[in-house]
C-alpha cells in the first residue's frame, strides 16, 4: 500500500460519522465533475466511470435514509436523490452536460447544507450567523453556470 492510500485509509478510520458524509459528497461532486470532464474531451471512459462512482454514491446517501427518524427531511432527501440518479441517467444515455449541471449544483448545494448542520451540531457556528445562501461563486466568466469550486463549499 502506498503512502497517500495509507493517508486515506487513516483519514477514514479516523472520522466521525459526519466528516465521512461530507467526504462522501466530495466524492459525488469530484466524480460528477470527473464525467462533465470526460464528456467535454471526448474521453467516454471517464465520463462512465464519473457517472457510475457518483450514481453508487448518491444511491448509497438514498439508502441509508432512515424514513422512521427523519419523517419530511428524509422524504424530501430521498426525492431529490432519485431526481439526481434519473438525471445522471439520463446524461449517461444521452451524453447531455447539463443533466450533469444540474446534478452537481444540487450536490454543492447539499453539501454546503450538510457542511453548515455539522458546524451548528458542534457548536461552532450559531445558526443566526449563517448566511441563506452558504455558497457562492466568484465571478469567472469561463466557468459553467452554477459551477462553484470545490474549495468554497467547504
Amino acid at each position: 500500500m502506498n503512502a497517500y492510500s495509507q493517508y486515506q485509509e487513516n483519514q477514514i478510520l479516523t472520522s466521525s460519522p459526519e466528516q465521512i458524509l461530507l467526504m462522501l459528497y466530495d466524492g459525488a461532486i469530484r466524480f460528477t465533475r470527473q464525467a462533465m470532464y470526460g464528456l467535454e474531451e471526448g474521453n467516454l471512459p471517464l465520463f462512465y466511470q464519473g457517472i457510475t462512482k457518483s450514481m453508487a454514491i448518491i444511491t448509497e446517501f438514498s439508502n441509508s435514509l432512515d424514513h422512521s427518524i427523519g419523517g419530511n427531511i428524509a422524504e424530501n432527501l430521498d426525492g431529490l436523490y432519485n431526481f439526481m440518479i434519473r438525471e445522471l441517467t439520463m446524461a449517461n444515455l444521452n451524453k447531455d452536460i447539463e443533466k450533469l449541471r444540474v446534478v452537481d449544483r444540487l450536490l454543492v448545494d447539499l453539501r454546503a447544507t450538510w457542511g453548515e448542520a455539522v458546524e451548528i451540531n458542534k457548536g461552532q457556528v450559531p445558526a443566526s450567523q449563517l448566511s441563506p445562501n452558504p455558497v457562492t461563486a466568484p465571478s469567472n466568466p469561463s466557468a459553467p453556470k452554477g459551477y462553484v469550486p470545490l474549495s468554497l463549499s467547504r
